[in-house]
């Protein structure tokens, strides 16, 4: 069966749809580039391996890590990834089902 007939849209609700995409489109552009920006601004770290095989991080920076400049960016690419995420299914959703 299709039910393309309850996905129909009148003129005033696509054109909204279509200013809708676009911000989305422009958000994840933004969110992109700053994840790119975050990834580039972290330090290299050789020693990121040192405890593969226990799992341990005994010291104090370690348990503390999320409030340095490393872990803030590492928030910055979780939450910029996760914003990437959500505005390209949502763009999709506009995209197929409401086709304007």
């Amino acid at each position: 069966m299709n039910f393309r007939y309850l996905c129909q849209v009148s003129g005033g609700v696509a054109s909204t749809l279509v200013t809708i995409r676009s911000i989305a489109l422009i958000l994840c552009a933004i969110a992109s580039i700053a994840v790119i920006v975050a990834v580039l601004c972290q330090p290299s770290n050789p020693d990121g391996g040192r405890n593969v095989i226990t799992g341990t991080n005994d010291s104090y920076y370690a348990q503390n890590k999320g409030s340095t400049k490393e872990g803030r960016l590492k928030k910055i690419i979780i939450i910029c990834s996760i914003v990437i995420l959500v505005l390209t299914i949502a763009c999709y959703v506009i995209e197929h089902f409401y086709k304007a």
